[in-house]
């Protein structure tokens, strides 16, 4: 098979394409619905999600008069394409290794922005001055969290590069691999601090509370979103949940990976359990817990306490 044929397989099937993003609308879904429960709420149904998307499919797409047609109608599809390729570069650990295996970590920090930046491209050429609004929020909190989000994976790199007798590693490959040897890196000393400004990141980067405050609804009324809705609108939910799943599925690589089976689907089972593991403890109960912050509290929470965080692990694998 060809590397060209075996990439497109594993970006439209496994574990891109239709798994990702079958897992994620069920993330999505059983968020929503474990969440009811703890407000004392019954919820939406399993299936909402998909319903969502069916029932979007067969609206009719409006484009606001003065509009950038061109860019509002890209936005959505560079964002769920570019998702769709990221998913593609997790490894599931015992199933499958990963697209390629050189840089894979330099690789996703680049492509999960992708999301965010399509939310600001399409938010501003809706000529809405709720979609303005919403841009500047979204941009200001992308640049707050990405700050930890590097600093975390770097550290991950150098212990691994450091520990092998290499310099920094960023393949997610053989970073699973040391861990498998040596243990997860989720129970290592100097990297429960950066677990914990991961486990900040994630509702950040998911835009959920309390960092919604992009699209806060009794604010600015969905802001970069209130002129989408038919298909692309679609576009968009899914490739917010398949970065549900690549953020999730990023965070058992780094911390988690360890395998209880020789059997390909016992272990695929035990990755999809620890990502609801990660979902339920980092988005769950904090979006039940908490109330929206303001952009300026947001900004100062990720520049401060999980940048320390970061910063405090990237100290001690220096150190080590």
């Amino acid at each position: 098979m060809s590397e060209t044929l075996y990439a497109i397989l594993h970006m439209t099937l496994f574990p891109g394409g239709l798994f990702a993003l079958t897992l994620g609308l069920f993330f999505k879904a059983l968020d929503r619905r474990v969440e009811a429960r703890l407000q004392r709420r019954v919820g939406p149904p399993l299936t909402q999600p998909w319903l969502d998307i069916a029932k979007l499919c067969t609206k009719e797409t409006l484009i606001p008069r003065t509009a950038c047609k061109s860019v509002f109608l890209a936005a959505p599809v560079v964002g769920f394409a570019g998702m769709a390729v990221c998913a593609a570069f997790i490894p599931v650990p015992g199933v499958f290794g990963g697209l390629y295996n050189m840089g894979d970590l330099l690789v996703l920090f680049y492509l999960l922005p992708i999301p965010a930046i399509a939310i600001m491209l399409g938010g501003s050429a809706s000529s809405s001055p709720f979609g303005a609004v919403g841009f500047s929020r979204e941009m200001l909190l992308m640049l707050a969290y990405e700050v930890p989000l590097l600093m975390i994976l770097l550290a991950v790199a150098m212990l691994v590069g450091s520990q092998s007798g290499g310099t920094a590693e960023f393949s997610l490959l053989k970073i699973i691999d040391w861990q498998l040897k040596e243990g997860s890196l989720g129970f290592h000393p100097a990297m429960i601090p950066a677990l914990a400004a991961y486990l900040m990141f994630l509702p950040g980067t998911m835009g959920v509370v309390p960092f919604d405050i992009p699209e806060a609804e009794t604010e600015i009324i969905e802001g970069p979103l209130l002129e989408y809705g038919g298909p692309l609108l679609a576009l968009y939910q899914m490739g917010g949940a398949l970065k549900t799943f690549v953020v999730l599925g990023l965070g058992v690589t780094l911390f988690f990976p360890g395998l209880i089976s020789d059997h390909w689907a016992i272990n695929l089972l035990w990755f999809i359990a620890k990502c609801l593991g990660l979902m339920l403890v980092s988005l769950t109960l904090v979006k039940s817990a908490t109330g929206r912050f303001r952009i300026d509290q947001a900004f100062r929470f990720y520049v401060t306490v999980p940048t320390a965080l970061a910063l405090c692990s990237l100290v001690l694998v220096w150190a080590l």
